[in-house]
């Protein structure tokens, strides 16, 4: 069976006055129907550009993108218009990614109105007061604005609009992170209980690395616009190979205020993204890089546990986990 999504060396480069910047390049990704594929790093990495290539709102420079099955790349006007049905997009701001001038009824109708013209207006108000009841609001809330709502509250207006459509696919662009975390905890469930019933795919754009390892299926690790580790969520937190993954995953606060967790402290100038090295985009940083293909190669990604994938010239082990007391 073909996965949902398919991407396939897909590069995106933006022409700026200080010349062009490398936002995404060569990225390669499968997400399958019902799973929850989560994407980690810096500001900056690529995470949000990746998403939105997959939405459709850039066109990538090289690569391919499928849903399922069709390149969308290919398409343009109508097409790509009744295909974006089936894609749709949670952003991180729920109060600025709403339209104050619109009652909430309104924003959640928007995108029947774009892509399902010949519904009738009874129809349309019965699928917004369905959507609201499925993100746990009542439906007499379709008459209020936006800021009469509280931070929460608008972000599963967010979600309901981004369900609406019937979609299949869901760009989940840091959904929490102006929330506080008993709200968090609450849209995590909320998200996951609606990805079973609906069956719904994500893809997981975050910072929060507590979270990752509750929502996600499979994560890939991306640095300067590249993937450079990917696989299943609990293989990858137990066992990072990049040193980029495990300097990230060491990073995190523990949940006991009185310890403090050892870290992998990466130093080094960061690339400028408008002008990538020829060898490893690692390589500056990299406490680890010993063999000479480092500053001259790119190191692709290859297998090193059953899909757990790895592009560097050097796997992390055992011993380099336990040297810096790391443990999941």
């Amino acid at each position: 069976m073909i996965p949902l999504v398919r991407l396939e060396g897909v590069t995106k480069e933006f022409q700026t006055p200080r010349g062009v910047v490398h936002a995404v390049n060569g990225v390669s990704l499968d997400v399958e129907r019902g799973e929850t594929v989560a994407v980690i790093g810096e500001s900056g990495s690529g995470k949000s550009t990746l998403g939105r290539l997959i939405l459709g709102l850039h066109r990538p420079n090289e690569g391919r993108i499928e849903f399922d099955g069709r390149d969308l790349s290919q398409l343009n006007g109508a097409a790509l218009r009744r295909i974006r049905s089936e894609l749709t997009v949670v952003f991180q701001e729920p109060d600025e990614s709403l339209n104050p001038r619109m009652t909430i009824g309104q924003n959640i109708a928007e995108p029947l109105r774009i892509h399902q013209p010949a519904m009738s207006r009874s129809e349309r108000h019965a699928k917004v007061r369905d959507s609201l009841v499925a993100v746990a609001l009542p439906p007499d809330i379709a008459d209020r604005s936006p800021r009469q709502l509280s931070g929460g509250q608008q972000q599963r207006v967010g979600i309901a609009r981004a369900i609406v459509t019937n979609p299949s696919f869901v760009v989940l662009d840091e959904p929490t992170s102006s929330l506080d975390l008993s709200v968090r905890s609450q849209i995590l469930t909320l998200l996951a209980e609606l990805q079973e019933r609906l069956g719904l795919s994500f893809l997981f754009i975050t910072h929060d690395i507590h979270t990752v390892g509750h929502v996600s299926d499979r994560i890939a690790v991306m640095y300067l616009g590249a993937i450079v580790e990917t696989g299943p969520t609990a293989e990858v937190f137990a066992n990072p190979k990049h040193p980029y993954t495990l300097a990230l995953l060491s990073s995190t606060l523990s949940p006991d205020p009185g310890e403090t967790l050892p870290t992998l402290r990466l130093e080094g100038e960061i690339p400028k993204p408008t002008d990538l090295p020829s060898g490893c985009l690692f390589y500056s940083r990299c406490m680890y890089r010993q063999d000479e293909r480092c500053a001259t190669e790119r190191p692709p990604l290859r297998e090193v546990s059953p899909g757990h994938h790895v592009a560097s010239f050097y796997e992390l082990g055992e011993r380099e986990r336990a040297a810096i007391g790391y443990r999941r």
